[in-house]
Formats: structure tokens, C-alpha cells, sequence
């Protein structure tokens, strides 16, 4: 093994997410001396790879509101977002020469809807402002002497820093780089650690191979969806989802996700009601499909008199048998009830992001870790979660907003 380098840092950044290049301007801006090294060959693949189909930054909405989408840990977030909340990132964006404006649905895009300007100019701003940057340096935890130990494409190096702002993420989209293979180390070291679980992902039902086959990618909107919440109380949204081979995915059921998840680990499966004519009235429906249909098609029927076509009509054939097809009430109450059953949620590796992590109670105010004084966590590697919307993004450029700042004090005092 390598002799431990002693660099002219103070403070070692790991992960060139949006979390850990938060934490290195924050730190740098406060005349601490800063290396950030990124396990691939550049930073920010994920913030990338999520911006492409238009960079979604954060949420226009009210912050009581912003706050509480964080659930159960909205309190903890709420004090990250005091620091740096969503205006605050707009005009963290507009310093970098890039102009926002929030959508039809609330969602803060930048102007060009593009993540590669904006992570272009942040990166050239970091460089100029003397962060050092150390690409294909991947993490391997410590070694006996406390250093902290890096694969490189030249071997092992082994590195001694008097702070470490930890930037790994968690444990989604495992191609870009955030494995979770720094659980154990950190376990073994005391840090409380709750298992990381897929947030924001689809679930399995189970489908017919001929619906499977026939529809699989195929939107479904609008839907309305009904499911209950852990105390039994029964909630409704509405909005589009997408038909997968195995189950469902899309926006919708995104931020049902976290309460289905759970369910699921409770109960051993959760129940979702989709409402596929939710701009129709159950009397209406039940009205209408009992016309006489005549030489017509029950396919054609649902058409005509409930305006269902292609995979809507083929979710009532995949619940229902031909008997019952016969019974407009039934079927108009499936219309309006799509009573669907979920078993589980799909593998991490697909998830949007994870949930689970480094447990906040874990880390002090200014997120260092009580078990390790001098390392800090950020990002989402950290033990929350949020649906999809700017939510997640704004909570990671404020959790590296405050540990940057927690370590630059540290070094300091």
C-alpha cells in the first residue's frame, strides 16, 4: 500500500454530485483549501443524465408547503432549506448566468432547460476559485492509519485530511456511481445506518402476457389514483402513470411510492384504485354503458359510451372476466375503482433515488457525524427522501450548502 499523501488541503470533498460541489464552493468561499475527488472520469453525471429531459431544479410552490413534501423528515430539511432554499437556488443559478422560470406545473426549470450550461459554468467557477478537482478516484473507505484509501487508474493512493465532506449518494442509478458501497465501511465505524430502499421507482402487478406484450410503455392519463395511508385514511391524486411490462411507473406513482413501499413491507402488498374516467361521474358511466350496444363490440362500446380505448379498455379485459363484461354497473364501478394489487417495489438500480442512509440523528447541526468528528455527510446518502418535482434537488444543494459550511467552521475553531 501507498504511503499516506499529505496535501495541501485541509478539506477533502468525495463525490462531485450537486451535494459535494455545494459543500467545496461553500468551503472554498470561506478561504478553506479544497480537493474533490469523483470515483468517474467528471462530476455531476446524475445531475445530468436527470436533466435531460429538461433540467427540473426545484419548486415554485409556497415554503410550508416545499417543507412538508419531505415527510417524515421535513423538520431536519426544513433547517437545511433555511439556509438554502429554492429562491435561493435560483439565484444561486442566475449568478452562474442562468435565468429560471417556473412552469405550468410549479416545477423551476432553467430557461434553455438544460443541466450541461449550468454545470459547465459551475465547474469553471469552483477551478477558478482554486477548488482542486481529482476524476477516476474511487472511494475504498480507510486504511489502518486513518487515510482515506482511493482506487485510481494508476493503483491505490492513500490520502490524510483534517476534514471530509462525505458526497456519495445513495443507492440509485449505480452506473453513475452511487453503489452504497460505503454502508459497511461507515457501519463498522458506529455511524447509525438505515438500509437504503428504492424511492420514487415503479412496482410489479403482475400482469396477463397479453397485456404485457400489447401494452407495455403504454401512458395512461389522466387517472386519478386512490390508495390508504398507514392509519387507514384514504387519499386521492390525480395525474398520469405509464403501464410496464411487470407493473406501473411514471410521476404518479412516484409520489405515492415511499406509502406503497412501506405498505408493502408491512402487509406483504399494497392496494392501488386508479379512477380512468376521473372527469366522468359513476352515474354517468353506469347510465351510459347500459345503452343497448347491439352488433357493436365491447370495445367499441367503451369507446362510445365511456370515451375508453387502448390500454384503458384492456385494463377492464385484464381485471374483469366476459361474464362479468356483461354488467354495466360492474363495469362502470371498475372504471372509476381499477382496483390494482402491487407486490413489490421495483430493484433499486431502476429507482429515480433511494431512500434510507446515514440516519440524521447521526449527524450534529452542522452534519458531521457524532460517531467521527471531522467527517461530514450531505446529499442522498442521508436518511430521507422526496417525490420527484425539484424536491430532491433542492434538498441535496442544501444539505451540501450546510455541511461545507459546518466543515469550513470546524477547520477553523
Amino acid at each position: 500500500m501507498s504511503t499516506a499523501e499529505h496535501p495541501h488541503s485541509k478539506l477533502v470533498i468525495i463525490g462531485g454530485g450537486p451535494a459535494g460541489l455545494m459543500a467545496a464552493e461553500v468551503a472554498r468561499a470561506r478561504g478553506i483549501e479544497v480537493d474533490l475527488y469523483e470515483g468517474k472520469g467528471s462530476v455531476g453525471r446524475k445531475f445530468l443524465i436527470a436533466g435531460k429531459g429538461g433540467m427540473n431544479l426545484t419548486h415554485g410552490e409556497p415554503k410550508h408547503e416545499f417543507v412538508q413534501r419531505y415527510g417524515a423528515r421535513a423538520h431536519e430539511v426544513g433547517v437545511w432549506l433555511d439556509d438554502f432554499d429554492a429562491d435561493a437556488l435560483r439565484e444561486w443559478a442566475r449568478s452562474l448566468g442562468v435565468e429560471t422560470f417556473v412552469g405550468s406545473s410549479g416545477r423551476v426549470f432553467p430557461s434553455d432547460l438544460k443541466a450541461a450550461p449550468l454545470l459547465r459554468g459551475w465547474v469553471h467557477r469552483l477551478r477558478e476559485s482554486g477548488v482542486r478537482f481529482h476524476a477516476h478516484h474511487r472511494w475504498l473507505g480507510w486504511n489502518e492509519d486513518g487515510a482515506l484509501r482511493f482506487a485510481t487508474q494508476n493503483g491505490e493512493r492513500s490520502i490524510q485530511a483534517a476534514a471530509v465532506v462525505l458526497a456519495l449518494g445513495g443507492g440509485s442509478w449505480p452506473q453513475l456511481g452511487s453503489n452504497g458501497a460505503w454502508l459497511p465501511w461507515l457501519a463498522a465505524r458506529g455511524v447509525d445506518i438505515a438500509p437504503l430502499q428504492p424511492s420514487n421507482c415503479g412496482f410489479d402487478i403482475g400482469w396477463s402476457d397479453h397485456l404485457a406484450a400489447r401494452h407495455a410503455g403504454a401512458p395512461l392519463k389522466p387517472v386519478a389514483a386512490y390508495w390508504r395511508d398507514g392509519a387507514g385514511h384514504e387519499h386521492t391524486r390525480q395525474g398520469e402513470c405509464v403501464i410496464t411490462a411487470t407493473g406501473i411507473e411514471g410521476s404518479l406513482v412516484y409520489a405515492l411510492s415511499a406509502g406503497l413501499r412501506d405498505t408493502i413491507a408491512e402487509q406483504g402488498h399494497a392496494i392501488l384504485e386508479l379512477d380512468l374516467a376521473p372527469d366522468r361521474a359513476l352515474a354517468r358511466l353506469q347510465h351510459d354503458l347500459a345503452k343497448p350496444r347491439g352488433s357493436r363490440s365491447f370495445s367499441e362500446h367503451l369507446r362510445r359510451q365511456a370515451g375508453l380505448t387502448g390500454v384503458k379498455a384492456a385494463l377492464i379485459h385484464e381485471v374483469l372476466d366476459k361474464k362479468l363484461l356483461t354488467d354495466a354497473d360492474i363495469v362502470a364501478q371498475t372504471i372509476k375503482r381499477l382496483r390494482l394489487r402491487l407486490t413489490q417495489p421495483r430493484p433499486m438500480a431502476e429507482a429515480i433515488s433511494s431512500a434510507g442512509g446515514v440516519r440524521l440523528e447521526a449527524l450534529d447541526g452542522n452534519m458531521m457525524l457524532r460517531a467521527l468528528p471531522g467527517i461530514f455527510c450531505a446529499g442522498e446518502m442521508l436518511d430521507w427522501e422526496a417525490p420527484t418535482g425539484g424536491y430532491l434537488l433542492t434538498a441535496c444543494f442544501a444539505s451540501g450548502y450546510r455541511a461545507g459550511r459546518g466543515a469550513a467552521a470546524w477547520l477553523k475553531g
